[in-house]
């Protein structure tokens, strides 16, 4: 035991920063390698919030948890106007 009038420090070291994008890849990658449509897996976890629209391969599901699903709109709203998807129609 140490000296009782001083303070020890412990750091715990967090999960790296999680970029949406990359979020958004893994899964979006893991659905379709699956088979299934990614798009509408995605839209229907951001709908409902339930974490079973997305598939646990590859930590796809637990992963994409670790992202708030406003975050998630927000990332894929500024990349369609970003491309100015309606202006290639």
């Amino acid at each position: 035991m140490g000296n009782l009038d001083s303070t020890q420090y412990f750091n715990v070291k967090g999960d790296p920063e999680i970029r949406v994008k990359d979020v958004l890849d893994l899964v979006y990658n893991a659905m379709a390698e699956k088979g299934y449509n990614p798009v509408n897996q995605i839209v229907g976890y951001i709908m409902s919030g339930d974490p079973t629209y997305i598939t646990s391969y590859k930590g796809a599901r637990s992963t994409i948890m670790k992202v708030e699903r406003d975050e998630l709109v927000e990332e894929l709203l500024k990349e369609y106007i970003k491309n100015e998807s309606w202006k290639h129609e």
